[in-house]
C-alpha cells in the first residue's frame, strides 16, 4: 500500500502511464495498484479491473471483477504477489505471443507448479525453536533473483529476522536476470552469528559461487554438526551434495539438476518441496512461494502459513 501511494503521487510516472494508455500502448498493475495508484489518475474508465482484496471495494462496483489476472483492452490487472508470476506471463503473451509465453512459463516450472504435490516429508522431526528464528541467506552474482527475493520477503511476512549476505567481495550482487539486490552484510560479517536456518536460493552460476566460498562452507558443516535446519533450492542443492550434507537425506531440486548429479537414493522427482528432518530442499522458481510456505508452517504451524499465504493471494492447502 505505501509503495502503491507513492508511485500514485509521482507526476512523471502519471504522465507517463497516462500517455500510454491515450497511445492505446500496454500498461498494467498489480496487487493494490489498481486501486490505489490508476483509479486516482483515471485510467479505469470503462476497463474490467482486479486487485488485492483488501482494495477490492475501492474499485467501481460495475467493473470490479475478482479474477487472478484481468486483460482489459491494453490494461492488464492482477491481484497480489501470489498472482505475480501469471501477471508477468500475460504480459509476455501480449507482447510476445503464446508460444514465448508458454516456453518462458514452462522455464519456470510453472507447469510443475500446477502438476506436481506440494510436500513430501520424511523423517518427520519438530523445528522448535522458543525465540524469533533467525535466518541466514547467502547470495551470490548468478542467483535467481526470483527465489531470492521471494524466500525474504515471505519469511519477513511471517516475522522471521532474515540476514542476506554476499559471498561476494561487495555486498550487491548481479542476479541471473541482470537485478542487482544489495545484501545486508558480507558472508564474513554475518558469519559472527548462529542461525535456526540457512537456505541456499538457486542459479546455476550462483549456486557455483555459493559452492566456492569456504565461510559458507564452514556455516552449513556447523549448521549441520550442530542438529539445526538448513536447506536449499533449485540448482543449490548441489552444493549441499557437494559438501557432503545430504548422506542418507531425500532432497530435490531443479528437474535439470536432478539426472546431473550422482544422488543415488537421495532424489525425489516430482515433489515441489522436500522435507527430511532438518534438511528441506525445493525444486525452485515459480515454486519457491510453496517452498517458504513450507518452511513457515514448519516453524509456526499451519495457520500462520494459511495467513501469510492469504496476504499473498496464493491458493494454500487448507489442512
Amino acid at each position: 500500500m505505501p509503495g502503491s501511494a507513492r508511485l500514485r503521487d509521482c507526476e512523471t510516472l502519471q504522465k507517463i502511464t497516462s500517455k500510454q494508455a491515450e497511445e492505446k500502448r500496454l500498461y498494467g498493475a498489480i496487487c493494490a495498484a489498481p486501486a490505489v495508484t490508476l483509479l486516482p489518475w483515471g485510467l479505469l474508465k470503462r476497463k474490467q479491473t482486479t486487485c488485492h482484496p483488501a482494495f477490492h471495494d475501492k474499485l467501481p462496483t460495475f467493473w470490479a471483477v475478482k479474477s487472478k489476472i484481468q486483460v482489459s483492452g491494453e490494461l492488464t490487472t492482477s491481484r497480489g504477489p501470489g498472482t505475480s508470476l501469471e501477471f508477468a506471463l500475460s504480459l509476455v503473451e501480449q507482447l510476445f505471443g503464446e508460444s514465448v509465453a508458454r516456453d518462458t512459463g514452462e522455464s519456470l516450472l510453472m507447469q510443475a507448479a500446477d502438476n506436481n504435490p506440494r510436500i513430501e516429508e520424511l523423517n518427520r522431526v519438530e523445528w522448535s525453536i522458543d525465540h524469533t528464528p533467525r535466518v541466514l541467506i547467502p547470495m551470490a552474482n548468478g542467483c535467481e533473483e526470483i527465489e531470492v527475493v521471494t524466500i525474504v520477503d515471505i519469511l519477513r511476512r511471517a516475522k522471521v529476522d532474515v540476514v542476506i549476505a554476499s559471498v561476494e567481495k561487495n555486498l550487491q550482487i548481479l542476479a541471473s536476470q541482470g537485478t542487482k539486490i544489495v545484501a545486508d552484510k558480507l558472508i564474513s560479517d554475518a558469519s559472527e552469528t548462529v542461525y535456526d536456518l540457512i537456505i541456499l536460493p538457486g542459479g546455476k552460476a550462483g549456486s557455483e559461487r555459493l559452492q566456492k566460498s569456504r565461510v559458507l562452507k564452514k556455516l552449513l558443516k556447523e549448521q549441520d554438526s550442530g542438529g539445526r535446519i538448513f536447506g536449499a533450492m533449485c540448482s543449490s542443492l548441489s552444493v549441499l551434495h557437494r559438501h557432503g550434507l545430504l548422506k542418507d537425506k531425500r532432497a530435490t531440486a531443479h528437474p535439470s539438476l536432478m539426472g546431473g548429479l550422482d544422488l543415488s537414493n537421495e532424489g525425489i522427482e516430482g515433489a515441489r518441496v522436500v522435507i527430511d528432518g532438518r534438511v528441506i530442499t525445493g525444486q525452485g522458481l515459480a515454486l519457491a512461494t510453496d517452498f517458504v510456505l513450507a518452511i513457515i508452517s514448519k516453524l509456526f504451524g499451519h495457520g500462520r502459513a494459511r495467513s501469510v499465504a492469504e496476504g499473498l493471494v496464493f491458493e494454500y492447502p487448507k489442512s
